[in-house]
């Protein structure tokens, strides 16, 4: 790693709820550290209100944050990259563009909480653990020695913050060449 804050890019398919949760976590949890990133293979165009009620009742930021393609990511202009995680079972499968800088990848999928049917109540549960599901993986990477790890330890412990409690069900053999 460089002095500079690492970039993270959290990929979804819709980049509405999980990828956005995840960019709004490391965003405030990994200040100074990290710049936090999302996108979509196939953005809605919208974020997810349930996504940005549940931010905001845990004090994480909303400001600025959209439903965006990956190819804004893809560029000779966007920044490089250091790390890239899909955050849903489908945009794992998918073939990504070549990110610049060669990114270490992951794969930490959970359950899209856009999905959930029911209840109000029930609706917005499902965000509120796909929040708690998610803040843990981050504080799992934090908390990782990034810069004493050789690049195989590495690669095999955000493999293991891909199976964390919560894992959905195609996490646990995803590829990691996102």
């Amino acid at each position: 790693m460089t002095d500079r804050p690492a970039n993270v890019l959290f990929l979804c398919t819709g980049n509405t709820a999980r990828s956005i949760l995840a960019e709004s976590i490391l965003r405030k949890d990994g200040e100074g550290r990290f710049r936090a990133f999302s996108a979509g293979s196939q953005p809605k165009g919208a974020v997810n209100p349930l996504a940005l009620k549940v931010l905001a009742g845990f004090g994480y930021p909303t400001q600025d944050l959209r439903s965006k393609s990956w190819d804004e990511y893809a560029g000779p202009d966007a920044p490089a990259m250091d790390f890239v995680f899909t955050v849903c079972d489908s945009a794992a499968g998918e073939a990504c563009p070549i990110w610049p800088g060669k990114p270490v990848a992951g794969h930490w999928g959970i359950e899209d909480p856009a999905a959930a049917t029911g209840s109000d109540f029930d609706r917005e549960r499902a965000f509120v653990e796909a929040f708690r599901l998610m803040r843990n993986r981050i504080a799992a990477f934090l908390a990782l020695p990034v810069d004493k790890l050789d690049a195989a330890s590495l690669r095999e412990r955000i493999r293991d913050i891909g199976r964390l409690d919560g894992a959905s069900s195609g996490a646990a053999g995803a590829k990691q060449s996102a």
